[in-house]
């Protein structure tokens, strides 16, 4: 079985010293790939695996309970994201299978006489199947934009799609279609809403050839043509990324963007200025290199931002999950390490061990599972 563990901060001053931490019985039969919280963060998501999804509720008692369990695919589910709630309960996942599935949950009975009656009821409104490969990555666009979803694969598409009636689920229209000349492992919209800045959409790509060049690509949208072209690249990453994350932008001039890596990359993209904006259809974006840290020793796989984007975790190959938060000089340091067990230390002990292993003590391996599938595993 697999778990699923939560960390909540209870002090905001130290916080390796005031988490409390929680571990979900997930019960999925193989590796859990993601999981995604709701709009509120009541509702949670996970994916496996096992092929199939998740919901957990959490309840009056403060307590998380599995009210759906579905399989999706037919083959491992790498991502599942939930739209916005203004659109309804809708989750999109994407798979090994090579599509990307659209669900909304129905409220009522779901005529499954053998259906537990606390569970909730997902019917599956439509499958994307223009992907030739692997589909590694799927997100819904922020509300203001409109029910959008895009969706990456490993053939190196990047398409994006749209609900014309946000009634009737089942029909999705292809919007655009990017080709990139490398595999794409993961992207991010930009959730800022200003007029001023254009919407935006960051992808990377997982191509381990260093000399294929930069791995992030930023794409914005015009609306006098009503289509994504490509705005910069930034030729400074050029080791495979898995995760990008935009930080949620609260009323700032310039955009934050978070890049997992071989190490953990922090980027600011500052727009032009108004009338330079207005003299191309294209906008030239500032480009500048806030932090890197390579604490984990290890190779990145995810990282999230917090609602105010003031805080990104990252989690690596060393079995730690990371935060690091920016002081008023806009300074970037590491604020928490959290063991895969629970338990927290200060950045300060994580290094003093850290030196104390390299220093000639002997890494113990244990066996944590078996992985039924293992040409399903892509490693991101």
């Amino acid at each position: 079985m697999y778990c699923v563990a939560f960390w909540k901060f209870v002090c905001c001053f130290c916080f390796s010293r005031y988490l409390s931490t929680r571990t979900i019985n997930a019960e999925h039969k193989d590796l859990i790939h993601d999981v995604a919280y709701d709009f509120y963060g009541r509702r949670l998501a996970t994916c496996s695996s096992d092929q199939s999804v998740k919901v957990f509720d959490l309840d009056e008692n403060d307590e998380w309970r599995c009210t759906a369990d579905w399989k999706t695919h037919a083959g491992s589910v790498w991502k599942v994201n939930w739209a916005h709630p203004e659109f309804g309960q809708i989750l999109a996942t994407c798979s090994f299978d090579r599509t990307a599935a659209i669900w909304e949950e129905i409220v009522g009975e779901s005529g499954n006489s053998t259906q537990s009656k606390n569970q909730s009821h997902w019917v599956k409104r439509t499958s994307l199947v223009d992907s030739r490969t692997n589909v590694t990555d799927i997100k819904f666009a922020p509300k203001h934009m409109g029910l959008l979803l895009a969706m990456c694969s490993a053939d190196g598409g990047v398409r994006i799609y749209e609900a014309p009636d946000i009634m009737n689920l089942s029909q999705w229209s292809l919007q655009q279609e990017i080709t990139l000349k490398m595999p794409v492992s993961c992207l991010s919209w930009n959730p800022s809403f200003s007029r001023l800045h254009p919407p935006m959409l960051a992808v990377g790509s997982d191509d381990t050839n260093v000399a294929s060049g930069g791995k992030v690509f930023l794409f914005e949208y015009s609306e006098s043509s009503h289509r994504w072209s490509k705005a910069e690249t930034i030729n400074t990453i050029v080791d495979p990324v898995h995760d990008i994350a935009f930080a949620p932008n609260l009323g700032r001039s310039y955009h934050i963007l978070g890049i997992a890596s071989k190490d953990v990359r922090i980027v600011i993209l500052r727009p032009p200025q108004k009338d330079a904006f207005a003299a191309c259809s294209t906008s030239q974006l500032e480009i500048l290199q806030a932090a890197q840290f390579d604490d984990h020793h290890s190779t990145v796989w995810r990282i999230s931002w917090n609602i105010t984007g003031t805080i990104l975790a990252s989690s690596g190959d060393d079995g730690c999950l990371r935060m690091w938060k920016a002081n008023y000089l806009q300074n970037w340091k590491p604020i928490a390490v959290l063991k895969g067990d629970g338990s927290g230390v200060t950045p300060e002990e994580a290094t003093d061990r850290e030196k104390t292993i390299g220093s000639g003590a002997t890494a113990r391996y244990f066996k944590l599972g078996a992985i039924s599938n293992p040409n399903q595993v892509p490693w991101h």
